[in-house]
């Protein structure tokens, strides 16, 4: 099991950039692949983006291509979610997610991701 913790959230304006992390324990973490998802306000949880257990491949759901880079620190074993130009409708709650048993990070669908933090609010305003 990987425990996880997402912190970095906040208030910021449009244009801003952000960046999220996300601090694994467990001895799984250094091959899972880790992916990050966002619930908007009123609306169902979606897939932002993923990145290999190796780190050498990353995903992105195409709203965000271009403007979010996710990376990992093995050694720190943390998750990182940069995020740049911030939108108002990148408004949510930011979750990471585990993937212990994947083996690549094309997999978008949350049933998939057994492991989850508790989220942070990222709140973008116009």
């Amino acid at each position: 099991q990987v425990q996880l913790v997402e912190s970095g959230g906040g208030l910021v304006q449009a244009g801003d950039s952000l960046r999220l992390s996300c601090a694994a324990s467990g001895r799984t973490f250094s091959t899972a692949v880790m992916a990050w998802f966002r619930q908007p306000p009123g609306k169902e949880r979606e897939f932002v983006g993923s990145i290999s257990g190796s780190g050498s491949s990353t995903y992105y759901r195409g709203p965000v291509k271009g403007r979010f880079t996710i990376s990992r620190d093995s050694a720190m074993n943390t998750v990182y979610l940069q995020m740049n130009s911030l939108k108002p409708e990148d408004t949510a709650v930011y979750y990471c997610a585990a993937g212990r048993t994947l083996y690549s990070p094309y997999y978008t669908d949350e049933k998939h991701y057994h492991d989850w933090g508790q989220g942070t609010q990222v709140t973008v305003s116009s």
